[in-house]
């Protein structure tokens, strides 16, 4: 029967119960493994971080959980380890040799990129279905320089989570909803459906532009909202 473990035994917290030869264990386990799992890495190819795929993500995961466990647990053998290290790899170049010659495969794994934005115009649904935030947006969008949704023709949220911006020409003298500054730092002016506005106005959901003047704010007519700020230019004005 075990006997009950001593809270805070800085002896078993630092040191553990096997001897000290097995830090040398330890240290070989490491090696080994570290090793192997570099030259089946070294034969799939490697990309930045920022280019895998959501295949080459679950390799990742899968040789984290294979490989941490037999460097430093004395009841697992090295060669375990290195059947299921082994296996993660072939089965990570089958897939990736499917994939290359099936598009459709390709398509049902990584998924299919998306346009979010058309003509300064966001698709709501789509920003849904992809479960993806305004602020998460809006912030993608100003790290590509955007300051008024009126400057993007469209954009895509591609297959590895980033999103691409291809911007119009003659924007400047659109007006559209701004972005800039972070909302959070400096809110927009809201205005309500009912309540008068004077100038054009932007959907805070969809950034529908309302040219008219003045008059009352409606409900937007592309996504229903009933909150509005201001449009403005790319330099701001309004």
């Amino acid at each position: 029967m075990n006997e009950p473990i001593a809270a805070f035994d800085l002896g078993r917290m630092l040191v553990g119960d096997e001897p000290p030869l097995f830090m040398l264990e330890i240290a070989v386990r490491t090696v080994i493994i570290y090793v192997y799992t570099l030259v089946l890495i070294r034969w799939v190819g490697s990309r930045s971080i920022a280019q895998l795929s959501l295949v080459e993500f679950l390799l990742v995961i899968a040789l984290g959980s294979a490989v941490g466990d037999a460097m430093f647990y004395p009841d697992v053998p090295l060669l375990h380890c290195m059947i299921v290290i082994t296996i993660v790899i072939l089965l990570d170049k089958v897939l990736s040799y499917l994939v290359v010659r099936h598009p459709k495969l390709e398509d049902a794994i990584e998924g299919v990129s998306v346009e979010i934005v058309g003509e300064g115009v966001i698709d709501v649904d789509a920003l849904r279905k992809a479960n993806l935030g305004h602020d998460e947006l809006f912030e993608q969008l100003r790290l590509k320089e955007v300051t008024n949704l009126s400057q993007v023709r469209s954009a895509y949220l591609e297959t590895n989570g980033m999103i691409s911006v291809f911007k119009g020409k003659g924007a400047a003298a659109t007006r559209g909803l701004s972005i800039e500054p972070p909302w959070d730092v400096q809110p927009p002016t809201k205005i309500l459906a009912g309540e008068t506005f004077d100038g054009a106005i932007a959907c805070s959901n969809c950034a529908t532009v309302l040219e008219t003047n003045v008059g009352e704010a409606p409900r937007c007519s592309h996504c229903r909202s009933a909150l509005w700020h201001p449009a403005a230019k790319v330099d701001g004005n309004f």
